[in-house]
């Protein structure tokens, strides 16, 4: 079998395991800053509440992540996640110097390129999305549309 067949093959999975690794790691972060978890928030504690504009992007983090995750509202989640990433890289970050390794936001340029790569690449397989959208066309009597990316 080609290369090529085989990674067409291996697409849809591969995304998923990407939205979900991605979706996790931005929820733990967001549990972290929250909840004072897994280390808390910058090596300890946790975020006052209402304080902007950390704790507003902790709970887009875990509920943004979470959404991701589960492939659930996939691609406005990711949306939200990857505007809220652009954001702190140029409204914390870029102000300290041009490039991310100088000024600290790797992380936030990569999340915002990662989701902004889920909203245009869809959810891949293994999405909530898909299988609460095969139940609802189902319900209808109507058969279920999968999106091109979830084939």
């Amino acid at each position: 079998m080609p290369i090529s067949t085989l990674a067409e093959s291996a697409k849809p999975h591969v995304l998923a395991l990407f939205r979900v690794v991605i979706g996790l790691l931005f929820a733990c972060h967001g549990a972290a800053s929250l909840f004072g978890v897994l280390g808390g928030a910058m090596g300890g504690g946790s975020i006052p509440a209402g304080t902007w504009p950390g704790w507003y992007a902790a709970v887009i983090q875990l509920v943004g992540g979470t959404l991701v995750l589960l492939g659930l509202g996939t691609r406005i989640a990711a949306l939200i996640a990857s505007g809220s990433m652009a954001y702190a890289y140029f409204d914390v970050h870029a102000a300290h110097a041009l490039w991310p390794i100088q000024n600290g936001g790797e992380l936030a340029a990569i999340y915002a390129w990662a989701f902004l790569l889920v909203v245009v690449a869809g959810p891949g397989g293994w999405a909530l999305d898909g299988l609460l959208g095969a139940r609802v066309a189902a319900g209808r009597g109507a058969p279920a549309e999968r999106e091109p990316s979830a084939v």
